[in-house]
């Protein structure tokens, strides 16, 4: 069974495109079935009988009449598209030119030189080279330009030929011209291999007791990442978590079971599936005895956790295991599965709802207007309109394990509410947003000139600071990059832009779990999360 990821704004952008008439769109699929089935279905009744002749009759018209030759493959993937968005926001189309790509993402690897890269000044430039993968292990660097593969350039290329050079069977081989500073262009042979797509984001001790985990994703590889970073830092002395799923938008159900599963003592139930169908009605317990059930435990969610996230904090809240802190969740309570089709494009379609322990469904209403199901979301005041006093009035309520009061029917509400805190002004995020990356630009060439600095991490962390020439620097590099950008605006938040410099270098010498360290420790939920686990550790000594 799949609990799919979905891409909220990828998905507003495909719905837009459906443009025919939902009459239309409602039989499409049935009118497709010349099998048993799809006989049985129109046996079913006689209204939709009447409306599979309705679209023959349709078809027949645009086709004899339409003002110019139809393109029958647009018509039909837009009528596809909307038949599947009046049943739900999350039951959706995909092109056979996408489901690679979907599919790719979940597996948890690809087969490539392994780069994370971003095109900046017309050249492939390297973020991060992925740990382990061809690409690091040729000796690819942080902020090295990629100008040339196969002897061919590489200047101004676009995203999907980047992909469609780079990527290739494990074992083909493939040549870089690479621009590092300071260098002569140099030529590096990659051999493509498997390269895995990480889960866990960054994983790391905030201080001497107190673990911090980054998910992103729930992936085929999710448990077995989630369980080697809870090891790492039990070896370095975690004793308490801090487990962060803001912005986790789901993936496979069977992965979120497993890694509540670390947390929640053996035959408790961790969530159960209802549908139409038998085999989408499931009940999933916790199963093993492991070394994290007793450790306190704060989960991080925002507006932009859901489904598989909302699973794992619902199952934790209801069981009284640890504390949801942030604001709440997305509202995504129902399961899809996914079916291919023949010409090889698939649907992933709502087979069941899930329900918290408690028995919540925290599925958000949806009325049919796709639009108005995200513009919600993305409202500002998102928390404060969920927590008025009619909507909660309007909104189940259920009990905890333990005897506290929780709410259904639209998302996660956290136990306690913390708004996350970084106003700054509009042309700090115009240069936080603009494509030429300027704090990474100018962090690449900062670590290019200061290698020695990496010799000592620790005192990195806690003496190094960007100092005012350094900043005086940045600023002049910002102002080359983007002609129109307000320096004196941005100069208000340079406190802020000396953090992110800062955590940009660390992630040149040492890797993305410095650069997360030093962000997140700047990061007012963050921080208010570790102030609540002394709440969390008493309520596992209350059970």
């Amino acid at each position: 069974m799949i609990y799919k990821r979905i891409n909220y704004v990828r998905l507003r952008q495909i719905m837009r495109k459906a443009t025919i008439p939902v009459i239309i769109i409602v039989v499409v699929l049935g009118f497709l079935f010349i099998s048993p089935f799809g006989k049985s279905i129109i046996a079913s009744g006689s209204d939709l009988y009447q409306k599979l002749n309705i679209f023959q009759d349709i078809i027949r018209i645009i086709n004899d009449s339409y003002v110019e030759e139809p393109d029958w493959n647009k018509v039909m993937e837009g009528a596809y598209r909307g038949m599947l968005e009046e049943l739900d926001p999350h039951s959706v189309y995909i092109e056979p030119k996408q489901l690679d790509d979907l599919n790719e993402q979940f597996s948890g690897k690809f087969e490539g030189i392994g780069i994370e890269f971003d095109i900046l000044d017309g050249y492939i430039t390297v973020i991060s080279p992925v740990a382990g993968a061809p690409a690091e292990r040729a000796g690819l660097e942080v902020g090295d330009k990629i100008v040339k593969i196969d002897g061919e350039s590489a200047y101004r290329i676009s995203r999907d030929d980047v992909q469609k050079k780079l990527r290739g069977p494990k074992g083909s081989e493939v040549t870089v011209t690479v621009r590092r500073l300071g260098q002569a262009d140099f030529d590096v042979k990659i051999i493509r291999d498997e390269i895995p797509l990480y889960s866990v984001s960054a994983a790391f001790m905030i201080d001497d007791s107190t673990g911090y985990i980054f998910l992103n994703r729930f992936s085929g590889t999710t448990s077995d990442e989630v369980e080697k970073a809870l090891n790492r830092l039990s070896a370095e002395g975690m004793q308490r978590l801090v487990f962060d799923l803001r912005n986790n938008s789901g993936g496979y159900l069977e992965q979120a079971v497993e890694i509540a599963d670390k947390f929640i003592a053996g035959r408790q139930k961790i969530v159960y599936t209802r549908g139409r169908i038998s085999s989408a009605n499931e009940e999933f317990y916790s199963s093993k005895t492991g070394p994290y059930e007793k450790i306190p435990l704060v989960i991080l969610i925002n507006r932009g956790s859901a489904s598989a996230s909302e699973i794992v904090a619902g199952a934790v809240q209801d069981l009284d295991r640890g504390l949801i802190v942030g604001e709440t969740s997305f509202g995504k309570g129902l399961v899809q599965r996914q079916y291919p089709l023949r010409d090889g494009s698939a649907i992933r379609v709502t087979v069941a709802r899930y329900y918290t322990p408690s028995g919540r469904l925290i599925q958000r209403p949806y009325d049919g207007a796709i639009d108005d199901y995200y513009d919600t979301f993305s409202a500002e005041n998102r928390d404060s309109l969920l927590a008025v006093k009619d909507s909660v009035e309007k909104r189940p309520e259920f009990s905890t394990i333990g005897g506290r009061t929780v709410y259904g029917g639209g998302g996660i509400t956290p136990d306690y509410s913390v708004k996350y805190d970084q106003a700054l002004n509009n042309e700090t995020y115009k240069l936080l947003r603009h494509p030429s990356r300027v704090i990474f630009e100018y962090a690449s060439d900062f670590v290019n000139k200061n290698r020695d600095l990496a010799a000592d991490r620790k005192n990195f962390y806690k003496n190094f600071e960007v100092s005012n020439k350094d900043f005086e620097a940045f600023k002049k590099m910002a102002v080359e990059k983007i002609g129109d950008l307000n320096i004196k605006q941005v100069e208000k938040d340079a406190e802020y832009l000396k953090i992110l410099i800062k955590a940009e270098i660390a992630h040149g010498y040492w890797g993305y779990d410095e650069y997360y360290k030093i962000v997140r420790l700047s990061d007012n939920q963050v921080t208010s999360a570790v102030d609540f686990l002394n709440e969390a550790r008493k309520m596992l000594q209350i059970q």
